[in-house]
């Protein structure tokens, strides 16, 4: 049994049943609340460092409290504490329920506890496991990087872990409890080449323990890394202009999360800030294009058993093969939207309130072969791997960098690229599927979005896609 068990536990120093559930929501429901629930939150989480043969950083942080939170019509009040004292929670309690005034609502007549799927079953945490077990996992990804290519110049080597056990309890009945492992390994390389210096990146994990090295060494990873570094030394400036674009499978996704996952969150469709807001059972994608949320993949990056409201997720169906069928939904919004919520309520800790937020976005597959997809093009740029980007969620205009790219010339690819940026619009572009293969692939545990100020771990995935026309950001050509 791992040692990293939450104070508020059955058996913990602070352990929290249905009874002390039941006061606390009676106190935030007290001032004439519609609806109250508690979040309780314990966080263990390690990063190590490893850069140039030497173990550089190390360290592990402890973070724990409750969230107490009380909505009153479209007002909601939010109070956090770190300390489990009855004390302390009640004032937590009392303070939120200053959201609303009047006579106050009974506590619920019985919690009753939700039962959930075990999507992320892992039998041995990797923060149970000693440091030097770390450290020796990124030396070898050090030494297998340096082996790989004697012009490599740098290797840097990271490893995160967490463990994220919550307890929440809501007015209308539900208690429901969870545990939410994550780790993530890293490792970036320099080469050099007569002054040509580039880099290359490799990571990957998910919620899974330290059995995912089993299929995905370290030695893998760096390899990788000083592949993709060793490529863009014979790179060429990208051609500039409208072109065919073709998507590479899995991490391309990081696309279709951004330019036209973010529109999908039904809060900035309540708020009619997304471009897709009053389109429901419209057409806004290509006939091929089914894109789903379903955090219900084993070991996924961005899975869960059970949302920060207590709700279980299922797989929610945003676009059917081109139709805008509904959107991610929190609570809020799908009492709004008066349709069953989708289970995407999400928060960054116990200090911040939900929203909705992805999971795991994807494009499903589609009929076509990759390789006859690549063949269709006579001219244009295969997106390999994906940097930064920057997008406007109220009408999906993007801008992608790309850290490794390809031309394609009469169906084949040719030239590595550097300094490739792709231009667009998500759902434009969504309408440009004009070939989607059969090789859906899921990203391997390496993205976190940010909203509003809040990070949360999530997955993507996607096929290879064929975009019949997109504006490559590159060199001019005549």
């Amino acid at each position: 049994m791992s040692r990293y068990t939450a104070p508020f536990a059955p058996g913990g120093p602070a352990a929290v049943d249905a009874q002390i559930a039941r006061r606390l929501l009676s106190i935030a429901m007290s001032k004439g609340g519609d609806y109250a629930d508690l979040f309780y939150e314990y966080d263990v989480s390690g990063s190590y460092a490893y850069e140039d043969g030497i173990l550089k950083a190390a360290g592990r942080s402890v973070s724990t409290g409750l969230g107490v939170r009380v909505r009153k019509g479209d007002a909601t009040g939010y109070a956090y504490v770190e300390d489990f004292s009855v004390e302390a929670m009640e004032r937590a309690a009392k303070t939120a329920a200053q959201i609303a005034e009047g006579a106050g609502s009974p506590a619920p007549v019985g919690l009753d506890p939700v039962d959930t799927a075990d999507r992320y079953a892992v039998a041995a945490l990797s923060l149970d496991l000693p440091g030097e077990q770390k450290r020796d996992l990124l030396a070898r990804a050090d030494a297998a990087a340096r082996a790989a290519d004697p012009r490599v110049q740098r290797v840097e080597a990271s490893f995160a872990e967490q463990v994220r056990e919550i307890l929440i309890a809501t007015s209308d009945g539900l208690l429901v409890r969870d545990r939410q492992p994550l780790l993530r390994i890293g490792v970036r390389v320099i080469v050099e080449k007569d002054g040509n210096r580039q880099s290359g990146s490799s990571g990957g994990g998910g919620r899974i323990g330290w059995d995912y090295f089993d299929g995905k060494t370290p030695e893998a990873h760096a390899r990788e890394a000083v592949r993709q570094a060793v490529v863009m030394l014979d790179a060429r400036e990208a051609p500039a202009g409208e072109m065919e674009v073709v998507l590479a499978p899995g991490d391309s996704g990081i696309l279709l999360h951004e330019a036209v996952g973010h529109g999908l969150e039904a809060d900035f469709n309540r708020k009619k800030t997304s471009n897709y807001s009053d389109h429901i059972g419209e057409r806004v994608a290509s006939d091929l294009c089914t894109v789903v949320d379903d955090a219900t993949l084993a070991n996924s990056r961005g899975s869960i058993n059970v949302d920060d409201e207590g709700q279980v997720p299922e797989r929610a169906v945003l676009i059917e093969q081109g139709i805008l069928r509904g959107y991610m939904q929190d609570r809020q919004s799908s009492e709004f939207f008066h349709v069953t919520g989708t289970g995407n309520g999400r928060r960054e800790s116990f200090k911040s309130h939900p929203m909705p937020r992805m999971t795991n976005t994807l494009l499903l597959a589609g009929p076509h072969d990759p390789e006859e997809i690549i063949r269709s093009v006579s001219k244009g740029v295969y997106a390999s791997k994906f940097g930064g980007g920057q997008v406007d969620i109220s009408n999906g205009d993007f801008v992608f960098s790309l850290t490794e790219g390809y031309l394609i010339e009469d169906g084949k690819l040719t030239a590595p690229l550097k300094g490739v940026n792709l231009i667009g619009n998500g759902p434009d572009v969504m309408r440009k599927v004009t070939m989607l293969g059969n090789d859906m692939e899921l990203s391997d545990g390496i993205w976190t979005c940010g909203k509003e100020g809040q990070s949360v771990p999530v997955g993507v995935g996607c096929p290879t896609v064929k975009i019949s026309g997109m504006t490559v950001g590159g060199t001019q050509i005549g």
